[in-house]
């Protein structure tokens, strides 16, 4: 059989899991969007713990920085100034929520099984090397100094253009 070596890592794995798995199933689940938007944020809070397993904290600091907060609270502003109407949701069918939770249940024991069948290699030793922050700066303002600007000259007239088409619909 498999022997499992429990570790703090293997812990705070489980434990970020849950809260993405939690956090996505709320996601599709609740009615109210910013009720949403806050399980989505939770999804993307328990990514950002992933990336500082995996030993990439400045993925990680960008995942937090960028998509739970910055997009979320973008989006938390789109649903306040647009206007939104209450929408009745039609009926669960329950033949429909049965085969979607059998086909799930089967997707999920298809996958289980593929992982514990395939065999993977020996991981080699790993070397965490110099500030990966400092390497990706570097690299950012160097090599890659035009793109970066030119996207940030997209994302400004974007913002601008966004504001604009607010203000008309309000109008």
């Amino acid at each position: 059989m498999f022997q499992i070596d429990v570790t703090g890592e293997f812990a705070a794995f489980f434990i970020f899991s849950a809260i993405m798995i939690c956090g996505a199933v709320l996601m599709i689940s609740l009615v109210k969007v910013v009720h949403m938007l806050l399980s989505m944020a939770a999804v993307f809070l328990g990514l950002a713990g992933m990336f500082v397993l995996l030993e990439a904290e400045f993925v990680a600091f960008v995942q937090v920085l960028i998509y739970a907060g910055a997009v979320s609270i973008l989006m938390i502003f789109g649903i306040m100034m647009t206007n939104h109407q209450h929408v009745e949701r039609e009926k669960a069918k329950p033949l429909h929520e049965a085969l979607a939770a059998v086909a799930a249940l089967c997707l999920f024991g298809f996958i289980f099984y593929a992982i514990r069948s395939t065999t993977f290699p020996e991981p080699g030793p790993f070397d965490a090397g110099e500030d990966n922050t400092m390497a990706i700066g570097e690299l950012l303002y160097t090599g890659y100094v035009i793109p970066f600007e030119l996207l940030s000259v997209l994302l400004t007239v974007a913002f601008i253009g966004a504001i604009l088409l607010a203000r008309k619909e309000a109008e």
